[in-house]
């Protein structure tokens, strides 16, 4: 249950409903708020949790409505940008961040929320998860979770093959294949058809190959130039060949159904996927009996020789939440700091399984493999968010699609550093 409250935030922030103001501008007139939310829990607990959220947010704040829309993820992005360009963006809405995040700022799409922040928010949630939601000193958007990436696995599978010590180099990735290859299941599950999850294998292998500084400096410059990234992605072929996914791969979803590459997971069909700390809610709700998976666990991306990468260092993003530009300024940023909250965060956990940024709500957490996620990425001495919201939008998609053409034979890795420099000289 969502504890009461936010009536005080509202009117501590300057909400017109509370003063009998009016502050004009998002559906703000004559002390009543309207608002539209977007995000991207389509099923199940998560969807659940949002619908619940916000009814116990209007319910503390009877002047304020909010239209939630579930869309499904695969959908949003594109959606979304198609909204914000033709000036009619949803006021609140799952941000990404990175390159993504900073091509809303240039287009001066969002609200800077930096002052609105409020103080018990800032004791609550740690710096450096509000860092990857901010530009030039200014923060456009609430961090919610933080959603690391690595390799999750069924025990029961790697027991049954004998496999007796997770991964730690990519030598042993390859001897663990060749074991659960052996007993008749696809040793990794991967959903191609949605192109980013296929392309997930490239940002790791990039992530040992290139050194941090390289990661940082192309953001920049937007040229991929330095020989890590051809390293990576012929790593990634060599890998590759070896013929560790699933059949069908090419044709698999992620997310959606058992026949997902979370669904063979879920099912016991497939004894790993390489994925973002979301996994276990998506797991949990395409298993037979829709709970979570009980012999699940995790291990980081394994460590590649040769690499100018820092070892221990992690990809994942923090999922936030932006206020858009033309957004009821107080009301959009009461919401914000409603979301933060512990109660709503343990709330948060307990339905997307999922590790939250509030230091107080990750407290309940039981899972080991979670504690586990939250343990590698406070010790990683390098942190990046995934390399498709680092680089943007358009380079993000031509990265996914291209290292897609390599898992199929239609593009050799040359080709693929190729096709991102292409896309980086039209941005």
């Amino acid at each position: 249950m969502i504890a009461a409250g936010t009536a005080m935030l509202l009117c501590a922030v300057g909400l017109t409903a509370c003063s009998g103001d009016d502050g004009g501008g998002g559906g703000e007139t004559g002390g009543k708020v309207e608002m539209t939310f977007w995000h991207n829990a389509s099923t199940g607990a998560g969807k659940t949790f949002w619908d619940e959220t916000v009814a116990a947010f209007m319910k503390d704040n009877p002047d304020v409505t909010i239209k939630v829309q579930a869309i499904q993820n695969e959908d949003l992005d594109g959606k979304l940008q198609t909204a914000l360009n033709s000036g009619d963006a949803p006021d609140i809405f799952l941000q990404r961040g990175g390159g993504k995040m900073a091509a809303m700022v240039r287009a001066n799409q969002l609200l800077d929320i930096t002052d609105l922040i409020s103080d018990e928010t800032k004791k609550l949630i740690p710096e450096g998860s509000f860092k990857a939601n901010e530009l030039e000193g200014k923060t456009y958007a609430m961090p919610i979770a933080v959603l690391p990436g690595g390799i999750w696995y069924s025990k029961d599978l790697f027991e049954a093959a004998g496999i007796t010590d997770t991964p730690k180099t990519i030598d042993d990735l390859n001897g663990a294949v060749t074991k659960l290859k052996g007993t008749g299941v696809s040793p990794i599950a991967l959903g191609a058809k949605d192109a980013w999850p296929a392309a997930h294998w490239y940002y790791f292998f990039a992530l040992r190959a290139c050194s941090p500084e390289t990661l940082e400096s192309t953001a920049k410059s937007m040229e991929f130039t330095d020989p890590c990234w051809l390293d990576a992605a012929e790593n990634l072929e060599a890998f590759a060949a070896t013929e560790p996914f699933n059949q069908g791969f090419l044709t698999t979803s992620a997310q959606q159904g058992a026949g997902s590459s979370a669904g063979l997971l879920a099912n016991h069909k497939a004894a790993m996927e390489l994925m973002g700390a979301w996994n276990p809610g998506v797991i949990a709700s395409l298993t037979p009996d829709e709970k979570p998976l009980p012999d699940l666990d995790w291990f980081a991306f394994p460590e590649v020789p040769g690499g100018q990468g820092e070892p221990g260092s992690i990809l994942g993003g923090v999922d936030g939440y932006s206020c858009s530009a033309k957004a009821p300024k107080e009301a959009c940023a009461a919401f914000l700091n409603y979301i933060a909250r512990t109660d709503v965060q343990e709330n948060y956990y307990k339905a997307f399984n999922a590790p939250t940024v509030n230091t107080e709500s990750q407290k309940v957490i039981t899972e080991p493999y979670l504690k586990s996620v939250l343990d590698a990425y406070n010790a990683a001495p390098f942190v990046s968010q995934w390399l498709d919201t680092v680089y943007g939008q358009n380079v993000g998609n031509a990265l996914n699609v291209a290292i897609v053409d390599l898992l199929a034979g239609k593009r050799d890795a040359a080709g693929v550093v190729q096709a991102v420099n292409d896309a980086a000289a039209k941005a």
